[in-house]
């Protein structure tokens, strides 16, 4: 089993643009990802330079791509959801999703079922192979405590895709069942919002990334503690993670040295630990132990990192931000 103190970067590849979201063909080293510059790229790792190829369709950042079977679903700033053909990245049909910004594209393991959120505070559920709607799942409110625009930024499968959480700006989270389309709990992590009634009349934070356990049991909640100046990610990096059935945190860690959001979570496929990535301007890389309720460690990325990929044997990761994109393994 890898163990994170072996992990190192074996590639790091400089770019130009903002990556904000990374899907990868299994079986192989190549990634699609999704760019500020208004285009899904597609780059083969396992080269020594590898080239990018572009994949134009949407007109706005694309902030979320995930692999459905044979079929790429992206989606972006412009409320489009575009599918493509992976192996031929040609485009196969695309439209007006939602309202707002799409924050996350989400895939059930299986490639049967594809899930958007976005900052019209509404999750649909499409059919993959058809990009029909199953669900149009609604459990956010519009608006926060305030009375200001929330958004709802992170979406996450459990891995049997009979599950799916979907967490907003305030840190409400809800657990749905993806059979039914029906709310099967809540949580409330308030810890993750800082709302600034006197300097700024506005907020930060928000859950920030989801993710389940390997058996369903346990939700990772990711994000940012409490800011005092909330012109800046200074509020230090924080993860909960929740019995959700019984609304009942069994661990919470905050870090140490690392400060700003908890982008994106994932376990090990073995639940031997939990990894997050994120960032204040510079990136941070946590291991976390949940049974001890340990930080295994806490380290820095040379980025600002809005997602990573893990592949399936957990022993190397691929992580995409800030003019950068990384490859990290185990080694001996």
């Amino acid at each position: 089993m890898p163990t994170p103190t072996k992990f190192k970067s074996t590639k790091d590849i400089s770019r130009k643009d903002i990556l904000f979201c990374v899907a990868r063909v299994p079986g192989t080293r190549q990634v699609f990802v999704g760019s500020s510059d208004g285009n899904v790229h597609l780059l083969d790792l396992a080269a020594d330079k590898p080239e990018s190829v572009a994949m134009e369709g949407h007109r706005g950042y694309v902030t979320g791509v995930a692999l459905a079977a044979k079929q790429l679903v992206s989606g972006a700033y412009d409320g489009q959801l575009i599918w493509w053909d992976a192996a031929t990245r040609a485009k196969v049909r695309g439209f007006k999703a939602h309202d707002r910004w799409i924050r996350g594209v989400v895939a059930t393991r299986d490639g049967s079922l594809v899930a958007s959120v976005a900052d019209d505070m509404v999750c649909r559920v499409w059919e993959a192979a058809n990009g029909k709607l199953k669900h149009e799942l609604r459990g956010h409110a519009p608006m926060t405590p305030h009375h200001f625009s929330s958004m709802l930024y992170a979406a996450a499968f459990s891995a049997d895709g009979a599950l799916l959480a979907t967490g907003d700006k305030v840190g409400h989270v809800v657990v749905w069942d993806v059979a039914t389309g029906k709310p099967l709990n809540t949580l409330e992590v308030p810890e993750v919002y800082t709302w600034d009634p006197k300097a700024r009349i506005h907020s930060i934070g928000g859950i920030r990334s989801l993710a389940f356990s390997p058996d369903g049991a346990l939700l990772a909640v990711g994000g940012m503690g409490k800011v005092g100046n909330i012109d800046h990610l200074e509020g230090k990096a924080r993860v909960e993670v929740f019995n959700w059935r019984k609304q009942e945190r069994v661990a919470e860690f905050i870090a140490d040295k690392a400060k700003g959001l908890v982008a994106h979570l994932a376990f090990h496929p073995g639940g031997d630990w939990l990894m997050g990535t994120g960032g204040d301007g510079k990136g941070l890389l946590l291991f976390l132990d949940v049974a001890t309720k340990k930080i295994l460690r806490e380290d820095t990325l040379p980025m600002h990192t809005h997602k990573f990929l893990l592949e399936e044997s957990g022993d190397r990761f691929y992580a995409v931000g800030h003019n950068k994109l990384m490859v990290w393994e185990a080694v001996a």
